[in-house]
């Protein structure tokens, strides 16, 4: 960590701490606007040809939905009082709001940038990046807008993945899923999409740390890697739990969402929630395929270890996985 990424790394989230304090929709463009300038030097600092397409390509998405939504803001301070004119500013902010954050039908940027990035770097694209266009769509949401989205979002982040042998683009499109279980959430209340928030940053930053560690970019990989069994079991747990399969504790935030999905009659959209994460399982338990097969093709000249610290850290955090269920009935008790 050099003084130079320290610096872009703290006015990112600076950035983000000006848009969701700020009480003006031009104080939220402005942190918009500090965020994307801080996160393009931490994209396009490698000497890597696809790191700085990506970051081309990740100015002109932002910037396009900057433009959008400062043109919007401005016509909602002319036009304020007439209804339908207001309803129309709503989804024209929602939807500058949701390519911001790479979220369907405006998701087709995030796959191709995901792919040119670092896993440091696509662990900000994937969690810190969501927060400030979240909390905007929170302030003023067009419900049926959102309501498309969420369904795109969740079959979409489900059906793209599967036929990705990148496990970045993969993370990518179970991001994009991810997206809509939030979305939801923050239909519901914010208290819920922040606790979901946290749950799946958790889960993404183990991921990303594994990967980052075992320098791996394709599925392949795994493969031809000698593991340790217990950094299998780690990568095993901690995938499972981002599927949301019930004893782990990835679980518990979809239950809740679930459960509130069915108070209010959406029972078509549970049931596409439910089936989507089916498919996620199993492009996740492809990514985890070599973990279930303890005995298989090994290279012998290619060991592959963690320091000890590391890997104290990694099992305390596939621990708080497993312990899923006790834990969520203690937050229901």
């Amino acid at each position: 960590m050099n003084s130079n990424k320290m610096f872009f790394i703290f006015i990112l989230f600076f950035s983000t701490m000006i848009s969701i304090s700020s009480n003006s929709w031009f104080g939220c463009w402005i942190g918009l606007e500090i965020n994307l300038m801080s996160f393009i030097p931490l994209i396009s600092k490698s000497n890597n040809l696809l790191a700085s397409e990506a970051a081309l390509k990740y100015f002109l998405t932002q910037s396009i939905a900057s433009i959008n939504f400062l043109f919007y803001i401005i016509m909602k301070m002319i036009l304020f009082k007439n209804f339908e004119i207001n309803n129309m500013i709503s989804m024209m902010i929602n939807s500058s709001m949701l390519m911001k954050m790479g979220a369907a039908p405006f998701h087709f940027w995030f796959p191709n940038i995901v792919e040119g990035l670092s896993w440091f770097n696509n662990f900000i694209l994937m969690t810190w990046q969501k927060i400030t266009p979240m909390i905007l769509l929170s302030y003023y949401f067009n419900k049926n807008l959102l309501i498309f989205s969420i369904l795109l979002n969740i079959i979409i982040g489900a059906i793209g993945g599967l036929n990705q042998t990148s496990l970045r683009k993969m993370m990518a499109f179970s991001s994009i899923n991810n997206l809509g279980w939030m979305i939801s959430s923050i239909m519901v209340s914010e208290n819920l999409w922040f606790f979901y928030l946290f749950m799946y940053s958790f889960l993404i930053s183990i991921m990303c740390f594994l990967f980052y560690m075992m320098n791996s970019y394709f599925i392949n990989q795994l493969f031809i890697m000698n593991m340790k069994p217990m950094i299998k079991i780690s990568l095993l747990v901690n995938f499972l739990s981002l599927g949301g399969l019930p004893p782990f504790i990835g679980f518990f935030p979809k239950w809740i969402i679930i459960n509130f999905l069915m108070m209010n009659n959406f029972y078509l959209m549970t049931f596409i929630f439910i089936m989507m994460s089916l498919i996620m399982l199993f492009f996740y338990i492809r990514i985890i395929y070599s973990s279930f097969m303890m005995n298989y093709f090994k290279m012998k000249w290619f060991k592959f270890n963690f320091k000890n610290n590391l890997f104290t850290i990694l099992n305390f955090f596939s621990i708080f996985s497993i312990m899923g269920i006790i834990l969520s009935t203690m937050f229901f008790f």
